[in-house]
């Protein structure tokens, strides 16, 4: 079982999210709507995965899930985060990727893809644990 982070600006998505996420057996520890709070949960929770939205409003100086993801990773470099978008935002996902996003999954999300992407997460997580 992993733990979760889910940053999302909308509720909605946030409680569909969370559904797959435990219908797959893992757990949800927290929930952010905003990047700057998604950092902030992260570094309180420190959990397995996170799946950040790219597309977010800003709060102080984190202008969306790409600046979030940035301070993630400058907190802890090794942070599994998996970036949620919709179709047509190629450019802000390549940007995510380098920033040190893990994956990502387009939206509507499938189950059997954030499936995938999860296990893949943490079996690179558990062969960097060894």
């Amino acid at each position: 079982m992993a733990t979760f982070l889910i940053v999302d600006d909308a509720k909605v998505m946030r409680i569909n999210l969370k559904k797959m996420i435990e219908e797959l057996g893992h757990e949800v520890l927290a929930e952010a709507s905003t990047g700057y709070q998604g950092i902030e949960a992260y570094k309180e929770h420190l959990p397995d995965i996170v799946t950040m939205d790219i597309t977010m409003p800003g709060e102080r100086s984190i202008k969306d899930g790409i600046d979030a993801v940035k301070g993630i990773i400058d907190f802890h470099p090794a942070a599994k985060i998996i970036m949620v978008t919709s179709h047509g935002e190629q450019n802000k996902v390549i940007s995510a990727i380098k920033s040190g996003a893990s994956n990502y999954l387009l939206k509507p999300i499938q189950l059997e893809k954030l499936e995938e992407i999860v296990n893949s997460l943490l079996v690179d997580k558990n062969k960097s644990e060894e």
